[in-house]
């Protein structure tokens, strides 16, 4: 089976059901069913077919949020064309290393041009494909063949393009549907990029496997947040932590009528602080569900539905999901101890596209190396440490960034806290703070704090006060930014 398989349980199971509200407002189908998803791609992938596109040629999108990127990842789907999003926040230069690299058929935008590249504009497209046929194209597509390439942010150096198959987004799907208790009666309101896994992977696969009513945004936005909620009165929502630090301040009244309606609040990409997960729960009544996955292998852990979520944690490996906690040496680490995950499962990708070398390096004995680090409790919770690539070794200590954080974010003062390694001639390495405050504190004070609760070497010798910590798109801090400035942030 392919992923057109699966959805037509809803494209053609649910014909006349609603299936897309867009929440945008400039869009000349603010809402459509699933028979109108079916039909309009079915057209759209007769246009492409028409204009030169078969069977694993790339299509690349860079697109923000709109119903004709649904259409569009749709069409190629059912064309067996490989469909490539591009991050919108992504400029010329980084734009083109991934046209260069995956040598695209075509480039749909919103204009003819992408920093200087000859693309189709999408409105155009959609008006062009009405005149096509809205049979579907008789395309043979198995579950190995490749659905997207998706490229990773690149943070520690030239993004690579993650190949996932039909297979690794289905078996990603029926975990999350079957473990999070989607059903159709679902309302999932998606305001996280389309160009990312997680919005694409989980919320668009989630939406079309289990036939429940989609709400979707152009982007999230902390000024109308709280009227698409309610507007649109979610079930579901799929979230990162900065969306959920937003959240809380919607006024008390408006997020408890929020609570009352809602059934399930997703967090992941980047960890969610606990004092964020305490502060949610008391004013909006739920327990935020955190779960972890990648670019490469799409979710791989999650606390459960029913049962202990627990703050700080991602919960247990997802069905299907084999885990491997290793140390440097490829021995397995004892419960408590932190080691770098290794994963093996129909959600793990095919491989890095034209990279031979890359894929085979991050492969161990049939199992992925993801460079996150993590520990395991003893009854099975996995709590991750952060990227293997920013453990600090200080006067020959392996120092975990995360712990740092965690405690920093501790402190009344400390609103967010990001931990780098710097070079030393003397440690080695010596760690150094970043802090957004909520109101005034001394470094010497945080210093001194972190004296008496952490040993010597994993104190930071710096603390910087900065107004934001930069983080990409889904809000994943981007540590090489701070570890980059070669002068202290103002306000340090």
């Amino acid at each position: 089976m392919n992923l057109a398989d699966l959805f037509d349980l809803s494209l053609i199971g649910r014909a006349a059901a609603v299936a897309l509200e867009w929440l945008g407002g400039d869009s000349v189908s603010p809402v459509l069913t699933f028979s109108d998803l079916d039909l309009q791609s079915n057209r759209l992938a007769q246009l492409l077919y028409s204009r030169g596109l078969k069977k694993g040629d790339r299509l690349c999108v860079y697109l923000p949020n709109r119903p004709e990127v649904v259409l569009l990842y749709l069409a190629c789907v059912k064309l067996g064309v490989i469909f490539v999003p591009i991050n919108v926040l992504y400029r010329q230069r980084e734009v083109s290393l991934i046209l260069e690299d995956s040598e695209p058929k075509a480039v749909v935008a919103e204009q003819k041009e992408v920093h200087g590249s000859a693309s189709w504009a999408i409105d155009e497209l959609v008006q062009a494909a009405s005149g096509h046929s809205a049979e579907r194209p008789a395309t043979p597509v198995d579950g190995d063949c490749p659905a997207a390439l998706v490229y990773t942010s690149g943070t520690t150096g030239r993004s690579k393009g993650a190949v996932l198959s039909h297979n690794n987004f289905a078996a990603n799907a029926l975990n999350l549907v079957s473990c999070w208790q989607f059903s159709a009666a679902d309302r999932l309101l998606l305001s996280l990029p389309l160009f990312h896994v997680h919005g694409l992977g989980n919320g668009l696969h989630c939406w079309l496997l289990s036939g429940c009513r989609l709400g979707l945004s152009k982007r999230f936005s902390r000024d109308h947040a709280a009227e698409d909620f309610m507007r649109f009165r979610p079930t579901v929502f799929f979230g990162v932590p900065t969306m959920y630090v937003r959240l809380l301040n919607i006024a008390e009244e408006t997020a408890g009528e929020i609570g009352q309606f809602m059934r399930l609040f997703v967090s992941g990409s980047a960890p969610l602080p606990e004092a964020v997960f305490d502060h949610f729960e008391l004013r909006f009544g739920h327990r935020i569900l955190e779960r972890y996955g990648m670019t490469e292998t799409l979710m791989n852990f999650s606390n459960p539905y029913l049962g202990e979520r627990r703050p700080g944690t991602v919960g247990r490996p997802l069905p299907g999901v084999s885990v491997r906690l290793l140390d440097d040496f490829g021995e397995l680490v004892p419960d408590e101890e932190t080691g770098e995950i290794y994963l093996r499962g129909a959600n793990v990708f095919q491989e890095y596209w034209k990279q031979p070398v890359a894929t085979a390096e991050v492969f161990k004995d049939g199992y992925f190396r993801t460079g996150d680090l993590a520990s395991r409790s003893r009854d099975g919770y996995f709590t991750l440490r952060g990227r293997r690539s920013d453990v600090i070794i200080s006067r020959g200590f392996n120092v975990y960034p995360r712990e740092i954080e965690e405690f920093l974010e501790e402190q009344p003062e400390v609103a967010e806290a990001a931990v780098v390694g710097v070079p030393d001639a003397v440690l080695g390495q010596r760690p150094v703070a970043f802090v957004v405050l909520r109101r005034p504190v001394e470094g010497a004070e945080l210093q001194e704090r972190c004296r008496a609760d952490l040993a010597a070497f994993k104190v930071p010798a710096d603390f910087h006060v900065v107004e934001a910590l930069p983080r990409n798109a889904l809000g994943k801090i981007q540590k090489h930014l701070l570890r980059g400035s070669s002068e202290p942030p103002a306000g340090s």
